[in-house]
């Protein structure tokens, strides 16, 4: 059976574990105009959060 030598660090835990994420896009959809963005950016509408911006 193996058995590790030495306590692996939490950096170098870290490191290998560092691709193990998902990658799933946040969407939300705008109160006024229903479209849907990416959480905390404005619509392609220029509306944020119900709110006409620029």
């Amino acid at each position: 059976m193996a058995v590790p030598k030495h306590k692996i660090s939490r950096s170098k835990r870290g490191k290998r574990r560092s691709h193990n994420k998902l990658n799933i896009k946040l969407l939300s959809i705008d109160i006024k105009t229903g479209e849907t963005h990416l959480r905390h950016h404005i619509t392609t509408k220029k509306f944020y959060k119900g709110k006409k911006i620029l």
